[in-house]
């Protein structure tokens, strides 16, 4: 796009390159003073570099969690017994818990790009719990431990997209 030489991409052509999701997610991602560089090779891209990709594919993967447990005997209840969890677990309660105040700040401040911001940072811990925390098929202390922490990750993530706008795909 160049102003000098008369050429400009439409909205509608964004969102048929992109898809919407990621446009909204490139244009909230940056403060609203600051100059936009809008990849548009990066955002169509279906890669962890693409951070709207990485988001809902974090939402994905708990998702899938989820799926899978349902075809256990025993439901997820109870509460969280912290006393099971191992370090990957813990890094990843702070970051769930600091979510309203996080939303409460982007608001107060006018800043969306504070919810993007948080939610990749959340999405990397996601991620990193995913592949190195076996849930399914641990003993059931720590199995309905992880459990609670997949659903509660899975519906912190679903907010914060939803708040965005965009889309919090169960299966990517």
């Amino acid at each position: 796009m160049s102003k000098r030489s008369g050429d400009f991409v439409t909205l509608r052509d964004l969102y048929e390159e992109t898809g919407v999701d990621a446009a909204r997610w490139w244009f909230l991602m940056r403060r609203g003073d600051s100059h936009l560089v809008f990849d548009l090779t990066l955002a169509a891209a279906r890669t962890d570099e693409n951070p709207v990709f990485y988001v809902q594919m974090a939402h994905a993967r708990m998702s899938g969690i989820l799926r899978n447990a349902e075809r256990l005997p025993e439901e997820i209840t109870g509460t969280l017994d912290l006393t099971v969890l191992g370090d990957a677990d813990l890094e990843l309660l702070p970051k769930l818990t600091a979510f309203p105040e996080a939303v409460l700040r982007a608001a107060r401040e006018r800043e969306p790009h504070r919810i993007t911001g948080y939610l990749e940072d959340l999405a990397r811990l996601v991620h990193g719990w995913y592949h190195g925390c076996r849930v399914l098929g641990e003993p059931a202390p720590v199995q309905q431990a992880r459990l609670l922490l997949a659903r509660a990750a899975r519906q912190v993530v679903g907010n914060g997209l939803t708040l965005l706008g965009v889309s919090a795909p169960d299966r990517m």
